[in-house]
């Protein structure tokens, strides 16, 4: 079975063009069950440099699925048996103006729109950019 990734390396994933938003906000918790932001938001603000793109995506999915232990593995081959969407498809980047950043060894780390750090990668002709996606049709 082909495993297929979500990583991109060394590469900026920019907000979106019709982000409603341009700086950085917390996604709101809806309810009482977290959303796919609030968990992606957690993993990376928590944490920068330390996951992969594959592992934050799938660690929400599983938490999401309530997967036991014993079932990781064979859960995240299925997961990855076909092709997922990125973080360009991610509300982060398309609702909640955040950048992700993925650095050479493809670990990322999210910024606001409105910081300076945001700000120099976009500037930085050595990083990758790519646009999240719109979440209207043109």
């Amino acid at each position: 079975m082909k495993a297929h990734s979500t990583n991109y390396y060394n590469t900026l994933v920019e907000i979106a063009e019709d982000c409603p938003i341009d700086k950085g906000e917390m996604p709101p918790v809806k309810g009482e069950k977290k959303t796919v932001a609030n968990l992606q938001f957690e993993m990376l603000y928590e944490h920068p440099y330390q996951y992969t793109s594959d592992e934050v995506l799938f660690g929400v999915f599983a938490i999401r699925k309530a997967f036991e232990e014993g079932e990781m593995d064979e859960q995240r081959a299925e997961y990855f048996s076909k092709g997922q969407p990125c973080f360009r498809a991610s509300p982060l980047t398309k609702r909640y103006g955040w950048g992700i950043h993925s650095n050479e060894e493809g670990k990322i780390a999210m910024y606001g729109a409105e910081t300076d750090e945001y700000k120099k990668l976009l500037a930085d002709d050595a990083v990758k950019k790519v646009k999240a996606m719109r979440t209207k049709r043109r």
